[in-house]
């Protein structure tokens, strides 16, 4: 069962060197590094090892240097964690993480 939902600051820097190439004098922050720090975040706070999880994000906002965000996360449906990120005015992401099952061992055990 997925604990209640978790409210917390979800710091990136303004300095963060992905927002030097990212655009040049119109610095964004990649989705990448977004969904990855949130990840991080859920992962330390639910103790839960995200490697075999399979992430859904939609991006509605674009996150520039200094904007202060923060993460909710909650139970979905079944084992689902579903989250979202906004700043001070918007949500900017959201989605959920669902776990994978293991893939099926063959009959040598590989």
């Amino acid at each position: 069962m997925i604990a209640p939902a978790m409210t917390s600051a979800l710091p990136v820097p303004a300095d963060h060197a992905a927002f030097a190439g990212h655009f040049p004098g119109m610095p964004v922050l990649p989705g990448a590094v977004l969904i990855d720090a949130a990840m991080e975040q859920i992962a330390a706070s639910r103790r839960l090892d995200l490697t075999r999880w399979r992430v859904t994000v939609k991006f509605l906002e674009v996150v520039r240097p200094g904007d202060v965000l923060t993460l909710e996360h909650g139970p979905g449906s079944g084992t689902s964690i579903r989250f979202s990120i906004r700043n001070s005015q918007a949500t900017v992401a959201s989605g959920s993480l669902a776990a994978v099952a293991p893939a099926p061992r063959d009959a040598d055990g590989a």
